[in-house]
């Protein structure tokens, strides 16, 4: 009876598994998601699998031989296959399904002049400042508060993070 099982691919080869597997008429679900990455400095946004190296199979093994899957360029070996293979309920397919499909990706918008910020790493860590502006080498300039006077002071950018305005009290 034709159920799914999860497969462990090779690193990075899921798509490639899953084209092989088609050939051999094979049904496969590679549950992917969009997500903003930074690229060569740039945030981008990418789809990448929502589990990495793993990817969802339907097949009968009693029609489909267990070894020319695991034989199947890109593809490593079904997980839990011992004695008896453990399928994966349909619901829980589904589910996934279902959720990929309404996933709607995380976007950092990029801090604006008059932005507040906190420092999550490095010397002023905890301590809240006011974004001025960018600054080409990773580096941006933001305003402090110290003694009761204003200073503008060269930070990482990686240091920093918004400060989420509805949170604010």
């Amino acid at each position: 009876m034709k159920s799914w099982y999860l497969l462990y691919c090779k690193p990075r080869e899921e798509q490639r598994a899953q084209q092989n597997l088609a050939l051999q008429q094979v049904e496969s679900y590679l549950p992917m998601i969009t997500q903003q990455k930074t690229i060569r400095n740039k945030k981008q946004m990418v789809t990448v699998p929502l589990f990495p190296s793993y990817l969802f199979i339907y097949f009968d093994p009693e029609i489909t031989s267990v070894s020319k899957i695991h034989n199947t360029r890109g593809a490593n070996r079904i997980v839990g296959c011992r004695e008896d293979m453990t399928p994966i309920d349909d619901r829980i397919i589904s589910a996934l399904k279902r959720r990929v499909s309404g996933h709607v990706p995380e976007v950092e918008k990029p801090l604006t002049k008059g932005d507040k910020v906190k420092f999550v790493d490095g010397p002023f860590k905890d301590l809240e400042a006011i974004f001025d502006e960018n600054n080409p080498d990773k580096r941006c300039h933001v305003l402090f508060t110290i003694m009761g006077q204003q200073k503008r002071v060269l930070v990482e950018l990686t240091n920093l993070k918004p400060i989420d305005k509805t949170n604010e009290n």
